[in-house]
């Protein structure tokens, strides 16, 4: 074999264990770098379309700053969290759609995140009862609660396995009614008669 030849080989098996060491909960990350994605940046932050949006608006801001997930966040990150906050309400200013903010308890995705979701929660990429679960329970919690938590504790609680397991079980209810339906497509049929 010629040496540009196993110099290709090197190069393609490079490449190949490079992409197999990019774990999925990584993705975040890279999108964080895709113009295609990108909503708005500022030094500290940057909002993104979420790839896989649970409603019609859904985006993600994240820091810069390499922060993994909620449970690394002390009173020192407030400042960083104001802007998160301050973007937030730039971004409802931006739309005529009823809009929350919030962190799951168990994020999957690694680098801290904040969800920025419309409540009309209408998504062909929301199929699950987890899925409705992780935003319409306490399982999300509300950017208000968080910045609370952090300025009375100076830390984030986890959450138990168990509790984890119970909320992302809770029965279907809608989040704008007391509708409980039987499943998801019932349920996203209903969601419907709530779009204006």
């Amino acid at each position: 074999m010629s040496k540009r030849a196993v110099e290709n080989v090197e190069d393609c098996s490079t490449k190949q264990a490079a992409k197999r060491n990019k774990h999925w909960s990584l993705g975040l990350v890279e999108s964080m770098k895709d113009p295609e994605v990108i909503y708005k940046e500022t030094k500290s932050i940057v909002v993104i379309k979420d790839k896989y949006p649970k409603a019609m608006i859904h985006y993600l801001i994240l820091p810069h700053e390499e922060i993994s997930s909620i449970y690394k966040l002390n009173k020192t990150h407030l400042n960083l969290l104001n802007e998160f906050g301050s973007m937030f309400n730039l971004i409802k200013e931006e739309h005529d759609s009823e809009l929350r903010a919030g962190f799951h308890a168990v994020p999957s995705m690694q680098r801290l995140h904040m969800h920025v979701i419309s409540t009309d929660m209408n998504s062909p990429s929301l199929k699950t009862k987890v899925h409705w679960n992780s935003f319409t329970t306490s399982f999300f919690i509300s950017y208000e609660e968080l910045i609370k938590k952090l300025t009375e504790d100076g830390y984030i609680q986890k959450i138990s396995n168990d509790t984890h397991k119970i909320l992302m079980s809770l029965p279907l209810k809608c989040n704008q009614c007391s509708f409980e339906p039987k499943n998801m497509p019932q349920l996203k049929q209903h969601l419907l008669s709530h779009i204006k």
